[in-house]
């Protein structure tokens, strides 16, 4: 196709240019816009009509001069070239190479735009994904083919629970099982811990990082980057991919900013209308297909603004997603790691994916009790509080002993330990067994008898 070039821009706002004259030009088109004597800077159509086109630049509009300015139209959408060699590769937040390996050369090209999976050719989640965290396994378990986001705040020690996913997670009974993790709008050291820590992974791996300092913009287009790159994986090798990409947030604020430069109409916190479908053109491109033998799990990690979980970025990506794992800043301080808190945390497809022929048949029964019990022990404290530990009756105190050996004991893990799902079970039952048998409702007898031993009494 031939390109077509054009001269001189009539406006600049922000990371946006504005060209008139424009015929042909096709939504999405990728555009190079060229300072004089300066490199091509990479860009996109992101409006467009008969007599006028708008431009978002993704390395941004400093030093352009409107007059002497030139626009390259390429008459294709944005692109990421694929083959199984990306695996083990790093690539910048545009796909582009880092690992001085050299670029990616195949015939396979892929739109990084995507489409949503069809509801009518999904099959239903199930089969269980081994993160190495009792806390998650037991209670919010992660199914192949979820979208099970992390809620944190800033501080907290997501960043090292998503290399600590990353590294250990798999599927039991399967070994073709990869990690695409993209970093968004991360710190320089934060990208080199995920480099480092990640190595482990080897082949298994594709690594995306859009670094802090990098052009704004740019944080719009690297989920799509690994969420094409993960679709390549799942559905042309049949692979299972489990996709990590943090921060959402700094995408939700990069796309703000380029509404802003739009002219747009703000909704809630500045964000534009349309972050929740936008939010879904991402979340929606995870499941299990009918016919294909590979399928996408989704772990997008957010960060609240001050700890808000009804800000929008959270609220929305609450109503697509299927449960959701939240960070607590109690915990944290109490030197609990990872600081889930198993409460407000929950996994909507967990009911399907656990017991017998996928965990251990014990396996819903025990994560019911242990919820019972942990939210028994909130009341508690809470009366503990008004008339003293000292009041209370055995049961209630043998509850808050319950919750401390919980908290230091399931929850916390080292950060290099990785526990499988019979460790996990075995545990919650030596927790269990401190407290009365009265207090263990949700267990049978049957479960008493065989996972609880008499000297554990």
């Amino acid at each position: 196709m031939a390109l077509t070039e054009y001269t001189g821009i009539d406006k600049i706002n922000g990371p946006i240019v504005m060209l008139k004259g424009t015929p042909g030009v096709g939504y999405d088109e990728v555009v190079e816009v060229i300072a004089e004597g300066g490199e091509p800077r990479l860009g996109r159509a992101i409006m467009v009509s008969d007599d006028a086109v708008m431009v978002q630049v993704f390395a941004g509009t400093e030093g352009l001069v409107p007059a002497t300015s030139r626009a390259r139209f390429l008459g294709r959408p944005l692109e990421i070239t694929l083959s199984p060699s990306i695996l083990g590769r790093t690539f910048d937040g545009l796909g582009r190479p880092l690992d001085g390996n050299g670029p990616v050369y195949s015939d396979i090209k892929r739109n990084i735009n995507g489409s949503p999976m069809n509801p009518m050719a999904r099959v239903y989640p199930r089969d269980f994904i081994n993160t190495g965290f009792s806390v998650i396994d037991v209670l919010m378990t992660l199914i192949r083919g979820q979208k099970l986001p992390i809620f944190s705040g800033n501080g907290l020690p997501h960043n090292q629970l998503a290399i600590q996913i990353a590294s250990q997670s798999r599927l039991v009974g399967a070994e073709n099982f990869a990690v695409v993790f993209a970093g968004v709008g991360i710190k320089h050291d934060d990208a080199a811990a995920f480099s480092a820590s990640l190595s482990r992974r080897g082949a298994n791996l594709v690594l995306f990082q859009n670094l802090a300092d990098d052009p704004v913009i740019e944080r719009i287009a690297t989920p799509r980057y690994a969420l094409t790159a993960a679709e390549y994986l799942a559905f042309d090798l049949g692979m299972h991919v489990l996709v990590i990409i943090t921060d959402i947030t700094s995408y939700c604020e990069a796309l703000r900013e380029l509404s802003v430069s739009r002219g747009e109409i703000p909704s809630r916190k500045g964000y534009p209308s349309y972050l929740y479908s936008d939010l879904a053109s991402l979340y929606e491109r995870a499941g299990v297909l009918e016919g294909k033998d590979g399928s996408i799990t989704f772990l997008p990690i957010l960060t609240m603004p001050n700890d808000d979980i009804t800000n929008p970025v959270p609220d929305q990506t609450g109503f697509i997603t299927e449960g959701q794992i939240v960070l607590s800043r109690g915990l944290d301080a109490k030197g609990v790691y990872p600081p889930i808190d198993p409460l407000p945390s929950l996994s909507r497809l967990m009911k399907d994916g656990i017991g017998e022929g996928y965990t251990r048949e014990d396996h819903p029964r025990v994560s019911s009790q242990l919820f019972a019990c942990y939210s028994r022990v909130q009341e508690v404290k809470a009366l503990a509080e008004v008339v003293g530990r000292d009041e209370l009756g055995e049961e209630d105190k043998a509850y808050l002993a319950f919750g401390d050996e919980f908290e230091k004991i399931y929850v916390n893990q080292a950060r290099d330990e990785n526990r499988d799902i019979e460790q996990s079970l075995d545990m919650s039952w030596r927790l269990l067994a401190s407290l009365p048998a009265s207090a263990l409702s949700r267990v049978s007898m049957e479960d008493l008898e065989k996972y609880i031993k008499p000297n554990q009494r």
